[in-house]
């Protein structure tokens, strides 16, 4: 992905959202899906982004657990960006976004610890905008590509530093 690209990406979010915090009171969730080519639990310069990927949002009671709110198959783009409206504030939830499909064979592995992220849908949190940006989530690649090992000592690591998944 070439930074002129995500910028205008990132631009489009902005006027979008922008232009709903003016006239509404939609969240926009925003986020990215990629393929981990190294299987290192994080994101390198040969990760690749996952067009047509699917996740999902869920708030859930904070008591009793039980579910809210969904936004269920929202798939990304050519970036492997995707973006959730939500309507209405869920201050009383813990909301997440779920991996939940990638139509790559090659990179549909999902690690259970690093499969969802938490994000606040409330305007009660000192954050000024609607828009809500979460980490990166991944899939991992069957089998690291070959010149994964050059790419972690280009970050100054060693193989032994990471823990392949």
């Amino acid at each position: 992905m070439t930074k002129v690209s995500q910028l205008v990406n990132l631009f489009v979010v902005v006027v979008i959202c922008f232009m709903s915090y003016v006239y509404c009171d939609d969240f926009h969730v925003v986020g990215q899906i990629y393929c981990d080519t190294c299987r290192a639990g994080f994101e390198t310069e040969i990760s690749e982004p996952i067009k047509g990927a699917k996740v999902g949002l869920e708030c859930r009671n904070k008591e009793g657990g039980n579910i809210t709110y969904t936004a269920e198959d929202v798939v990304t783009d050519e970036e492997g960006m995707y973006l959730v409206v939500i309507n209405g504030d869920h201050e009383d939830y813990i909301c997440e976004v779920l991996l939940k499909e990638s139509p790559r064979y090659d990179c549909n592995e999902v690690v259970p610890t690093r499969n969802q992220g938490r994000v606040a849908i409330t305007d009660n949190n000192d954050i000024d905008s609607p828009i809500r940006f979460m980490n990166s989530l991944a899939f991992l690649k069957k089998e690291p590509l070959s010149n994964f090992s050059k790419v972690i000592a280009n970050l100054g690591l060693t193989p032994d530093d990471i823990t392949v998944l």
